[in-house]
């Protein structure tokens, strides 16, 4: 299926300039989101929607990176979008949501116990409920699947058609995953926030103060450290057919979105 990559939230954290790296792909079923960055509301009201991590990422919050409008851009109806499949409910990953109303939003049962039924108050300070309060279509995954790539729980979501992978890989959030797209010539896994910066996949350096929010951020630190190793390995076997990628490495989007 064709797949195009979208910035939907330049940020300007930490460690440098990052990206929230979406990914639009044309399926038989409409199109489908992979994460939607910020969105239209949080441009107008970021106080509200975004709250007090937004003067540490301090996003751009331009609408022409809205996925809303770059869809339209790209000469497609909000209402073509048919299906999100989010890696986890951090702000910068779900902004978008209010944008698509009518799309089913697929999520791990795992994030939603973490997120919407916010069982830890840590949980319930980390993520914004009123990006979710137009009350979207939820479609709850839980465990067990298929193995897909050494991954043992894999599962191909049927209801969107073949193609389409949610990986769990929980460790940033409770039910954090990655998803798995097939472009027919090579998979992308987008793999949210597992790891922030390509280095992690190289042994190239991490930034300090990318290194530091990735451990401040975690639901839990021994499993985001065992990711970063399990990706690594992945990436280094080098799977022509296999491209990793993070929802925030600007290198990474440039790359992809701007082939050859």
């Amino acid at each position: 299926m064709r797949v195009h990559h979208l910035n939907c939230g330049t940020m300007r954290a930490p460690g440098g300039d990052l990206v929230c790296h979406v990914l639009l792909a044309e399926s038989d079923a409409g199109l489908v989101l992979i994460d939607t960055g910020f969105g239209l509301a949080d441009i107008a009201d970021p106080r509200t929607r975004l709250g007090p991590p937004r003067h540490l990422l301090r996003p751009a919050l331009e609408r022409e990176e809205t996925a809303v409008v770059q869809v339209q851009r790209l000469g497609f109806k909000p209402s073509d979008v048919r299906h999100i499949v989010v890696t986890h409910f951090d702000l910068d990953h779900i902004g978008g949501l209010a944008d698509f109303p009518q799309a089913r939003v697929h999520v791990t049962a795992a994030e939603a116990d973490g997120a919407l039924r916010a069982p830890t108050g840590r949980e319930r300070r980390r993520f914004r409920s009123v990006q979710w309060s137009h009350g979207p279509d939820l479609v709850e995954h839980g465990p067990g699947g298929e193995s897909w790539r050494g991954f043992a729980a894999a599962r191909e979501l049927t209801e969107i058609g073949p193609g389409i992978v949610l990986v769990p890989l929980p460790g940033h959030t409770r039910g954090h995953a990655c998803v798995a797209v097939d472009t027919g010539s090579r998979w992308l896994l987008h793999c949210g926030d597992a790891f922030y910066h390509r280095g992690t996949l190289t042994g190239d350096r991490v930034p300090l103060g990318l290194r530091l929010a990735e451990s401040g951020v975690a639901y839990d630190r021994a499993l985001v450290r065992a990711n970063h190793v399990r990706l690594a390995a992945l990436h280094q076997r080098a799977d022509p057919d296999l491209t990793l990628l993070s929802a925030h490495d600007p290198v990474i989007f440039a790359a992809l979105s701007n082939p050859g």
